[in-house]
């Protein structure tokens, strides 16, 4: 399933809306009022959808979710790719792993810390799982006893907007969820784009953390939807 920001999207709509709108004007008020602009509908629509989102994240965390699933032990890695090339050093993205491993927590679901995860697990192993090496995801997963392996890789780009002359950024996330045996039990992606000031980073980890909260809501709710043997329902 394949979720989009709403907030920063709206926002960055918004603006290219008002640039537009600017541009009309210059050329004529006649054509300005064809356009037909109102700032207020698009407001409102932003409005509807996050409300839409909210009520998504909720029903998603109402799962039932029973106690021998949730003690269950979550292996998540991290990784980012950038230019077709998968970088997945896990101490570079400490924040970006706390996105996810936090909000896995807060569920009361059982994850490891990065520091567990760097002290054992080698580096050469999570790189060739990265590398779509299923023998190193099992082999990671064993050295940790995990029951679950979380596999989350980000994109994120960085360009300046032609007509605005002010940079925005856009993130994508896509997260993979398997079981012990390799067997899928759950998959999500997300996107979102925003205008950013000078700190292009931060705002990708802004967005991040915004498409984090839904992602993380499905993961939850196909993790549980298992039962007490490991398997996916139906």
């Amino acid at each position: 399933m394949i979720f989009g920001g709403v907030r920063r999207v709206a926002s960055f709509i918004g603006v290219m809306a008002y640039a537009i709108f600017a541009l009309t004007l210059g050329a004529g008020p006649t054509l300005a009022h064809a356009q037909g602009f109102k700032f207020s509908n698009e407001d409102n629509g932003a409005a509807r959808e996050e409300a839409e989102r909210n009520a998504r994240v909720g029903a998603l965390l109402s799962t039932p979710c029973k106690d021998k699933i949730k003690n269950r032990k979550i292996l998540v890695l991290i990784g980012e790719e950038k230019n077709g090339m998968v970088q997945a050093r896990q101490s570079a993205f400490s924040p970006h792993f706390e996105a996810v491993n936090q909000r896995l927590r807060n569920l009361g679901l059982r994850t490891y810390t990065a520091e567990e995860i760097r002290r054992q697990v080698a580096q050469a192993e999570i790189d060739a799982y990265f590398k779509n090496d299923p023998d190193a995801a099992l082999s990671a997963a064993k050295r940790l006893a995990a029951n679950y392996t979380l596999r989350g890789l980000i994109s994120s780009s960085a360009t300046v907007n032609p007509v605005l002359k002010i940079n925005q950024v856009a993130v994508g996330m896509q997260f993979v969820l398997t079981g012990a045996n390799g067997k899928k039990v759950s998959e999500t992606q997300t996107r979102a784009q925003s205008y950013a000031g000078a700190d292009t980073a931060g705002m990708a980890l802004t967005l991040i953390n915004e498409q984090a909260e839904e992602a993380v809501a499905r993961l939850y709710s196909d993790y549980c939807q298992q039962d007490a043997a490991g398997k996916s329902r139906p």
